[in-house]
């Protein structure tokens, strides 16, 4: 049985500050000004990397929330990092940078973090959430992880209440994506690296690299979330659609 949290009365009152708080938030500014605020005195950190998906799972909103300038290429990196860490996330995770296996924590330190906090919704009749909370003041334990699970309704639900992202005004791409761009489009969705889309599709990281390049010139976008983000202004990612991959081969991806 996980051990009870009592929570001090200072911890209390932080949770209810940001829980009534949290009920008028309706706009991207009240949501900005609200998790970097009183979410910010029950969990303090550095960054707040929010992902909403629609029904079936297709990505719908990415967030990068943070109150201070980020290293120069530290926002795509984080970007890349929460669509790999939120893929499956549904109970509270720790991460330690120095204690993660394989290779992500070394993506996480050169990212500019040593810690992730994360917990999503799971998937929902009208969609899911995933809140990933980078470089925690404290070194992240069960108790910071239960305060998330305490606040994830209330984020889930103020995020669902922000309008939804705007139809770019500058219209259509100057040409349509090849077959092969939307292929790598659908595996970046999934939250493949140069490395794996190459190795999925029989080609160097270097080809992937270049063909990420054209995609963004070709949408008028400068890195992988930005592209997602035009795809789904566009419709590129509507689940009919699939983006080039089929479920099935998703899955004997992942």
């Amino acid at each position: 049985m996980d051990p009870v949290v009592i929570l001090s009365r200072q911890e209390q009152e932080y949770l209810l500050c940001a829980i009534e708080s949290g009920l008028r938030v309706a706009s991207p500014h009240q949501f900005f000004l609200w998790t970097q605020g009183q979410v910010q005195a029950l969990l303090p950190h550095q960054v707040l990397v929010c992902l909403q998906s629609g029904h079936g799972g297709a990505l719908t909103r990415l967030e990068c929330l943070h109150g201070t300038v980020l290293a120069p290429g530290a926002r795509q990196a984080l970007m890349d990092l929460a669509l790999r860490i939120a893929r499956g996330a549904r109970l509270p995770v720790v991460i330690d940078a120095h204690e993660a296996p394989d290779s992500l924590g070394d993506e996480i330190l050169r990212a500019g973090f040593d810690n992730v906090l994360v917990h999503g919704t799971g998937p929902t009749s009208a969609g899911g959430s995933v809140f990933l909370l980078f470089g925690l003041a404290l070194r992240p334990t069960a108790r910071h992880a239960y305060f998330l699970e305490l606040l994830l309704p209330h984020l889930h639900l103020a995020l669902g209440r922000l309008p939804a992202a705007r139809t770019s005004v500058d219209g259509a791409p100057a040409r349509a994506l090849s077959a092969r761009e939307t292929e790598i489009i659908g595996w970046l969705r999934a939250g493949k690296s140069n490395d794996e889309m190459g190795r999925l599709l029989g080609i160097s990281a270097l080809t992937v690299k270049n063909h990420l390049q054209r995609i963004y010139r070709t949408l008028g976008v400068n890195n992988r979330a930005h592209a997602l983000a035009r795809c789904m202004d566009l419709r590129l990612l509507e689940d009919d659609q699939d983006c080039g991959v089929s479920a099935a081969a998703r899955r004997m991806a992942s």
